[in-house]
């Protein structure tokens, strides 16, 4: 049994959370600064509340980050101030090359990096949600889910891989949504929605309300996937290819984020209206 801390147990890491704990270890959360959300949370999946991070360093030999990509250096480097010294998962959408720099910063610092990428939703069904990991020590992280509904893949010794399959798979993934939600709504400006609706439904029947409901579903996660498209652009840009895409896609998700919190998707036209205003 490993006492592990997460940072944070929102709706993803939550599940990680869970999927450790059902493989028999401890999981601890640090309170302080955390909403109320997240207390419930992880109230109800019984982790173990420590109020702050110093202590949840003290108290945990492994720790997992899953946090929005924009944080996850920050949160790398406030644990090395925290002054931990075990094993650390490093399972955010991040690009190659801030997975390479964060693990060379914690190394230094006594920590050993693993480097992940979480593929798929909130991990509550077996099949479904995959942990890709990359790192010397990557099998000791694997180990912490044998049992839990979270697969886990070992793909190599480097650090830096397993972010690499990450931003490739969700370039496509993320990435289309948000070229769809720019087609939608520079349609919408064009008057020409109907129209097109027509023509994707000769190709596929139900395509057209396919579309409609992933703009509107993205709105709720649209504030985190904007840090995420800037990352893919970053390890786009890094395998010499054009980043523009994906900062476009970055712009489009910016667009959508006056939506977060919200305790219903919205409806399409308000998502085209904030697509549309500059």
């Amino acid at each position: 049994m490993s006492r592990i801390g997460i940072l944070h147990p929102g709706e993803m890491g939550i599940s990680v959370a869970v999927s450790a704990i059902d493989s028999g270890h401890q999981v601890y959360w640090t309170s302080q600064g955390r909403s109320d959300k997240t207390r419930l949370r992880a109230e109800k999946y019984n982790l173990i509340e420590i109020e702050t991070l110093a202590e949840l360093c003290h108290t945990s030999e492994i720790i997992f980050s899953v946090c929005p990509p924009h944080a996850a250096e920050r949160v790398a480097t406030s644990v090395i101030e925290a002054g931990f010294k075990g094993l650390y998962l490093d399972a955010n959408a991040i690009s190659i090359q801030r997975s390479i720099r964060t693990g060379q910063m914690m190394e230094e610092n006594g920590i050993h990096f693993i480097d992940g990428g979480i593929i798929g939703g909130p991990a509550w069904a077996a099949k479904e949600t995959w942990l890709y990991l990359s790192g010397k020590d990557a099998d000791k992280i694997a180990k912490c889910f044998t049992k839990g509904p979270l697969e886990t893949k070992l793909i190599g010794d480097e650090i830096g891989k397993a972010s690499a399959l990450k931003m490739c798979y969700a370039a496509y993934s993320k990435g289309t949504t948000a070229l769809l939600s720019a087609i939608l709504a520079a349609a919408e400006s064009f008057s020409v929605r109907d129209e097109l609706y027509q023509q994707w439904d000769m190709d596929d029947s139900s395509f057209s309300e396919k579309v409609n409901q992933r703009v509107t579903r993205v709105t709720a996660k649209a504030w985190r996937f904007e840090g995420e498209m800037h990352e893919i652009a970053s390890t786009f840009q890094e395998a010499g290819l054009p980043d523009g895409f994906h900062e476009a896609a970055a712009e489009i998700y910016y667009r959508m984020a006056g939506f977060k919190g919200e305790e219903h998707p919205p409806v399409l036209n308000e998502v085209l209206q904030a697509l549309m205003s500059k």
